[in-house]
């Protein structure tokens, strides 16, 4: 499979269909596919010079918070202070028990107009992936984040493990509804800990949602004491436009300053893979293996998958049984 030049030089004038393609190609894990995304990253960036990475919005919530209503409303709001800005959106939705496929629960929620070039949707199956998100999500915001000056990304509805996402995101919100006093207390501290923004949305009823949110305040007064840097709430409706505009403020001063540690986000997902592809075997023989962080802190990723897969194969698969 090629990549050829006129299908990145589409993807990068906002061709949906092109970048759709691309897609597609980064949504395939293995590792023979690696020098294929290699080239198509190192397109992107010649052709794209100067120009910076998109930031990574990650939005994680509840089952019934609104997540997918408040991302449409969000986005919009963000376009309309932002004019030159392209958001690109991926909807992590549940897999089906059948197919494997996404239900696409999330396309059929999430509000765009229909004609507005600057806005790209794209839902990916969870394929019963923990995490919250696809075992390709990682991938796929590699290329989102050349593409678009934005890419939000929301996660299936949060359980106990679902916080893979802020091992991709710059910033992670946590969409919550209005919840009764005893609720607030099942809400896992592991999960309370990570979020650099709270939401509580659905807050039509003022007095509830107030309730609420000095509730959650209280909980993260003792959850997270003295928290540094400081956490953000915000009240939200996403279909009255209560509090959308006060959220989008603060994103849109937040996420260019935020810095990232590129090199340890790169060698983290870089085990995930290994972990993936390979199980615990590939992940013991990649943990002996010191030269691969260089590797990886060189933005050489998929070289280092050719040469893990080239690697394992040689002390797993072509080793000699004992004679």
């Amino acid at each position: 499979m090629t990549a050829p030049i006129e299908l990145i030089s589409r993807a990068l004038q906002g061709h949906k269909y092109s970048i759709a393609r691309l897609i597609t190609l980064f949504e395939d894990p293995r590792a023979k596919t690696a020098a294929i995304r290699q080239t198509v990253l190192q397109s992107l960036e010649r052709s794209d010079a100067g120009r910076k990475k998109g930031r990574i919005l990650g939005v994680t919530g509840t089952p019934g918070a609104g997540k997918s209503t408040l991302t449409g409303a969000l986005a919009i709001e963000l376009l309309r202070r932002r004019p030159a800005w392209r958001i690109g959106v991926l909807a992590i939705d549940p897999a089906s028990q059948v197919s494997g496929g996404a239900i696409l629960g999330d396309r059929t929620r999430v509000n765009f107009p229909a004609h507005e070039n600057r806005l790209f949707f794209r839902s990916q199956s969870a394929a019963r992936q923990l995490g919250g998100v696809s075992r390709n999500t990682f991938q796929v915001s590699r290329l989102m984040e050349r593409l678009f000056d934005l890419v939000i990304i929301e996660t299936v509805g949060i359980g106990q493990n679902e916080i893979e996402i802020q091992h991709i995101a710059d910033l992670s919100m946590l969409v919550l509804q209005p919840l009764a006093g005893d609720q607030i207390q099942f809400m896992k501290a592991g999960i309370m800990e990570i979020p650099d923004v709270f939401v509580i949305n659905k807050c039509d009823a003022r007095r509830e949602a107030l309730r609420s949110y000095h509730q959650l305040k209280s909980s993260l007064d003792f959850i997270r004491p003295g928290s540094s840097p400081t956490v953000h709430l915000f009240q939200t409706s996403a279909t009255s436009g209560l509090g959308i505009a006060e959220l989008a403020e603060y994103l849109q001063k937040s996420l260019p300053v935020i810095s990232r540690d590129e090199q340890r986000r790169l060698q983290l997902q870089f085990a995930r893979w290994v972990e993936s592809e390979y199980g615990q075997s590939g992940l013991r023989l990649y943990e002996r293996q010191v030269p691969y962080d260089q590797l990886i802190s060189n933005a050489a990723f998929e070289s280092a998958q050719i040469h893990f897969q080239s690697f394992f194969a040689a002390n797993f698969i072509d080793k000699p049984g004992p004679g």
